[in-house]
């Protein structure tokens, strides 16, 4: 499956990564206005990938024009899914590193942030 990412960039996740998502996303109360919208903004543009007859993957157009890809691609592995970039967009992404990066791993590897209940 392929996706739109919180950012200007794709998601491709395995069948059993995209069937945890949708688990998560099947829990939420449906009547809270936040869930609703959450579940309708990530589930747009969730597309099946297949291959062709030439045994190449297509992204979708409006998802190629969502991420800003015009030609070259970054592939950027995140432990259990595939961010897909537009090269340019992806270098500048990366430019910014955080000032503190130590500070960074401390407050998210500090167990403030894990998910444990997996």
């Amino acid at each position: 499956m392929i996706n739109r990412g919180f950012k200007n960039y794709l998601v491709i996740y395995t069948k059993s990564e995209w069937d945890k998502r949708l688990d998560g996303l099947s829990k939420l109360n449906e009547y809270e206005e936040d869930n609703l919208e959450f579940i309708r903004y990530f589930m747009r543009g969730a597309t099946e990938l297949s291959l062709d007859a030439a045994g190449r993957v297509l992204l979708p157009k409006f998802l190629l024009e969502y991420a800003g890809i015009k030609a070259d691609v970054v592939l950027s592995c995140q432990l259990n899914k595939i961010e897909v970039w537009d090269a340019e967009a992806h270098k500048a992404a990366y430019a910014n590193e955080p000032k503190n990066f130590s500070a960074l791993a401390q407050r998210v590897m500090g167990n403030k942030t894990r998910r444990d209940d997996e």
